[in-house]
């Protein structure tokens, strides 16, 4: 479990699903969250949409469901979407992307964090949907978001793609959508989900 913990690189390594605040309201169904900590979802290679504004608890309950998965023997990535794409255009460069994109499709679970926080040109959409083609129906994927789901084919611009990129990850997945008064950081602890 310790090594598979280190290779998960979780951005929020203490996170656990033991935490959660459940007093907060912020749209946390627990039987959801009790279903998925169970790690069906994973065997099925169902995925998960986790939404809401900055600050909300996204990136920390992210990296819980991906501590349970890693403590229920399953392998976890986390990574955030920018560096992803970053990582992806090198690897076009120095011919490692088919590589690439086969160790990223044998990760049981991989968090893709703070997806669409900025635009988005024809070059990492594409990436986007070989990633995912890669993974549907085998593999889980965690993505986060502030953008709200129903908004990501217009955020893809490109309606060809956007239909197929979102066929594959929003097809057959649990989707959270997390609420917030006020950013959880303003209490000055480490945001909990």
């Amino acid at each position: 479990m310790a090594r598979l913990l280190k290779a998960a690189k979780l951005k929020v390594s203490a996170a656990c699903i033991e935490d959660i605040d459940w007093r907060t309201s912020r749209g946390l169904d627990r039987a959801l969250i009790t279903s998925l900590a169970s790690g069906d979802w994973i065997r099925h290679g169902r995925n998960l949409l986790i939404t809401g504004a900055t600050g909300c608890g996204k990136t920390w309950l992210a990296c819980a469901l991906a501590h349970q998965a890693v403590r229920s023997g399953f392998s976890a990535l986390y990574v955030r979407a920018a560096r992803l794409f970053d990582e992806l255009q090198v690897a076009h460069g120095d011919g490692s992307f088919s590589r690439r994109l086969t160790q990223l499709a044998k990760v049981d679970v991989l968090v893709l964090d703070d997806f669409a926080l900025s635009p988005i040109g024809a070059a990492e959409r594409n990436d986007l949907l070989e990633l995912l083609d890669d993974r549907v129906g085998t593999r889980s994927t965690i993505i986060t978001s502030q953008l709200p789901l129903r908004t990501w084919h217009s955020y893809l611009n490109d309606p060809t793609l956007a239909d197929a990129i979102l066929d594959r990850v929003a097809h057959s997945s649990h989707k959270i959508e997390l609420k917030v008064s006020r950013s959880m950081r303003d209490t000055g602890a480490e945001p909990k989900a």
